[in-house]
């Protein structure tokens, strides 16, 4: 649970990030805020001091307390991604963070298919085992599809690439439900998981990278359907919706994995 600080600036930030200040508009005074929120003057100057570390808004003698452009807030910053998730995913977001997706995963399972301790090969096949029991028997496909690919980025072993896990959650858990709509999405991306599990368990940087995207190549087409159709994109602000139990199992493709 977040303390008076950590509310103040969660509430700050989702209303700059929704717009309520405008593009570059003002934020009202210390006292109005100060007031709206029923809290101190030095927790409104702390709160305002995060968001200017994360780059929403800007302070000076002469422009006072301002919302900075999108472009130059902290896209990096998991708290700047969370705020920006729950007001709400546009396409130009989801298409920008397609774009990161599509760089960093290739490269980090090429990394994890050299440097994967045991540990990072049980914890993803612990997370593809719960896909699989969500996808036969009805539960939470998306959380575990999450774990999945976090841990393929964990073990990369490679500090910035786990940085970039945090900003990419977003985008993947808003990919993962848009596939669960698709009929039998989960089921037909399953043996792709499972490839990409044992490259990396046998050491086959090539192949691991060629799963993975034909994985992303896919979610990406999944992606744009929907914004083409103008569908509502998920909301993150609940959690996911878990899969019903297949009524006619795909005992073939079970087998194989």
């Amino acid at each position: 649970m977040k303390n008076v600080h950590g509310n103040t600036v969660d509430y700050l930030a989702e209303a700059v990030v929704v717009g309520r200040f405008g593009a570059a508009g003002a934020l009202p005074s210390e006292a109005l805020l100060c007031a709206e929120l029923g809290v101190s003057r030095t927790v409104v100057r702390e709160a305002v001091k995060s968001l200017v570390a994360k780059g929403l808004i800007l302070t000076g003698p002469k422009v006072g307390t301002r919302v900075q452009a999108s472009d130059q807030w902290n896209w990096f910053d998991p708290d700047v991604i969370a705020w920006q998730a729950r007001a709400g995913l546009t396409p130009e977001f989801v298409r920008d963070l397609q774009d990161l997706r599509l760089i960093v995963e290739p490269a980090a399972i090429r990394l994890a298919a050299q440097r994967a301790t045991q540990h990072d090969i049980d914890n993803i096949e612990a997370a593809f085992a719960g896909m699989k029991s969500a996808i036969f028997e009805g539960g939470d496909y998306v959380s575990h599809d999450l774990r999945f690919h976090q841990g393929l980025l964990l073990a990369s072993h490679n500090r910035m690439l786990v940085q970039m896990s945090k900003a990419l959650s977003a985008l993947l858990r808003t990919s993962f439900e848009i596939s669960t709509r698709r009929k039998n999405g989960p089921l037909l991306a399953l043996p792709l998981h499972r490839a990409m599990i044992d490259a990396v368990i046998n050491r086959l940087p090539d192949q691991a990278e060629a799963a993975v995207r034909v994985l992303i190549e896919s979610a990406r087409a999944d992606i744009e359907q929907v914004l083409a159709s103008r569908s509502r994109l998920p909301s993150l602000k609940q959690p996911p919706p878990p899969l019903r139990a297949a009524l006619k199992r795909r005992v073939a493709v079970a087998e194989r994995l």
